[in-house]
């Protein structure tokens, strides 16, 4: 059972606190998190809201997308899991750092 929307198109000035009260009027608000730079602490312009029940999540889809808050028309629709990354740089055993350079002439 879904029940969090990702929200998009989110005002700088928008708070966690904000977003949980504006959803609210779709059903009970479990949590607001804004998704935020983790080197400036700014926001990224999206968050997700999770809901109680999947019954508030379709109200808020319903309610909110398109709505104006703060200046900006959110997008609302329902959050997909991440997508598990092929190829990740990191962890896949692989060494990325080039040829070895190794002159056999020089010795």
């Amino acid at each position: 059972m879904q029940t969090k929307v990702y929200v998009g198109n989110l005002s700088f000035d928008a708070s966690e606190e904000s977003l949980k009260e504006l959803f609210s009027q779709a059903g009970e608000v479990v949590s607001a998190n804004i998704i935020t730079d983790k080197f400036s602490g700014r926001s990224k312009g999206f968050g997700f809201i999770e809901f109680a029940t999947e019954e508030g999540m379709k109200a808020a889809i319903e309610k909110f997308n398109g709505y104006s808050f703060l200046g900006r028309d959110l997008r609302v629709n329902e959050a997909r899991p991440p997508e598990k990354r092929e190829g990740n740089f990191r962890g896949n055993g692989g060494n990325r750092r080039g040829g070895g350079g190794y002159n056999r002439d020089r010795y």
